[in-house]
């Protein structure tokens, strides 16, 4: 027998509260094993550390490498109207990069100090090389070193072009079929690791915070974090409540209108912190109370669900450019251009992973050799994070929404209206 959605959110809610109490758990015995614990006790965190850091390693390449791939080969699959298609992925794209570019702009203008500068393998990395070295070895040689090299940005290169090829293929035909198929089952396959490893998170949380806690006895202090965050609210708040509402009005759009229309959705996205959870209020909210077609809406909503993510591109810059620093980086303006281009592509791969943008970010460090003990000081805070940016992502969805309404002339409802005129 089916349960039924009332049936099944209890189960869900206790699961989350059990989750929640676990991080607390984790959180309080790293700190009292950092403070109290004696070598055998820390010699433990720093394993259960070194592990959680060469999992996060395993799966982060493959993960990105085939959420982009389905992402992109299933977005130009499922185009019916090439005009839409085309107006949703311009704006779709141009708010992501708009949300990462202002969110590299805080942190030069907001400068998060360090809470421990220890020495990493990036720095010397960074200072030996070119950027135009670096640039070349983004471009492989043979199909598997970026993998095997874990060359983040080679691979999302190589895996958007996989993606953008298979979409390129003749419509419904036997080859494009398979490989769909293939990625996406692939990608569920690895969203079912990624969930393993959220519930044994705790226990590498313990050995972050306590590897941590044994550096703050040496005199590490962590006033950065604190600009840290703030560097992310910015960066979400000056979105949503400033640039969205700008670009709305350069394209003649009425963002008051729009945004008391959504105000439901945005409210539902807050508290559940899930943009595609919103989704039927989203479109609810976009037809009934703004007046977006519903081709437009049934259309648009769900690729801007699955690739608009602007809270999550400026979580992953900031976060990544952070801990990139605390590991003895230099951050330089040519570092954050490519990390606003890095950040714009990992968040159109992020959609459907469990814990979205922390994860990932996680991964794209773990990659790297960055060292992550930070972010399980971030964990706990991260949960109000993720409502700010799922608040966010759905508010710029509904921006595309109505801006590709707006550009296309369709303010009536009828279903006919759009197909008519594409």
């Amino acid at each position: 027998m089916t349960q039924s959605p009332d049936e099944a959110r209890p189960r869900v809610k206790g699961s989350q509260t059990a989750m929640a109490a676990a991080y607390l758990v984790a959180i309080v015995l790293g700190v009292c094993s950092g403070l109290w614990g004696g070598e055998t006790i820390h010699a433990f965190a720093d394993f259960v550390s070194s592990i959680f850091i060469r999992l996060f390693k395993f799966i982060s390449i493959p993960i990105i490498a085939v959420s982009i791939i389905a992402t992109l080969a299933s977005i130009s699959r499922s185009s019916e109207s090439g005009r839409i298609f085309r107006h949703t992925i311009f704006y779709t794209l141009f708010t992501t990069i708009l949300a990462a570019t202002l969110a590299a702009v805080l942190y030069v203008a907001m400068s998060p100090a360090n809470v421990a500068m220890t020495a990493g393998a990036i720095a010397p990395q960074v200072a030996e090389h070119s950027y135009l070295e670096y640039i070349q070895s983004v471009i492989p040689d043979n199909f598997l070193a970026p993998f095997l090299s874990a060359n983040v940005l080679s691979v999302l290169l190589v895996s958007a072009a996989i993606g953008i090829a298979i979409s390129r293929l003749p419509r419904d035909s036997r080859s494009q079929e398979v490989l769909l198929a293939f990625f996406t089952g692939a990608q569920e396959v690895l969203f079912i690791l990624v969930k393993w490893l959220i519930r044994v998170l705790p226990i590498g949380i313990f050995g972050f915070i306590s590897a941590l806690v044994v550096e703050m006895n040496k005199g590490v202090e962590i006033g950065g974090l604190g600009t840290y965050f703030g560097v992310i609210l910015a960066a979400n708040f000056i979105q949503m409540l400033v640039v969205l509402p700008l670009l709305m009005l350069a394209r003649g759009v009425n963002p008051i209108r729009v945004a008391k229309g959504m105000a439901p959705a945005l409210a539902v996205a807050f508290f559940s912190k899930s943009s595609a959870g919103t989704l039927p209020v989203t479109m609810s909210c976009a037809e009934n109370n703004v007046g977006v077609a519903r081709p437009v809406s049934r259309f648009v909503l769900p690729i801007c669900t699955t690739i608009n993510m602007n809270g999550c591109a400026a979580f992953i810059l900031v976060t990544v450019v952070y801990l990139m620093q605390n590991a003895g980086a230099e951050v330089t303006l040519p570092m954050l251009a490519a990390w606003i281009l890095i950040s714009t592509l990992a968040a159109v791969g992020n959609a459907g992973v469990p814990m979205g943008c922390f994860f990932l970010s996680a991964s794209l460090l773990a990659s790297m050799n960055v060292p992550i003990m930070l972010m399980g000081v971030i964990l706990p805070f991260y949960a109000v994070i993720d409502m700010i940016e799922t608040t966010l992502n759905v508010w710029s969805d509904s921006t595309v929404a109505a801006m590709v309404n707006h550009d296309l002339g369709k303010d009536e409802k009828d279903d006919e209206a759009v197909p008519a005129a594409v």
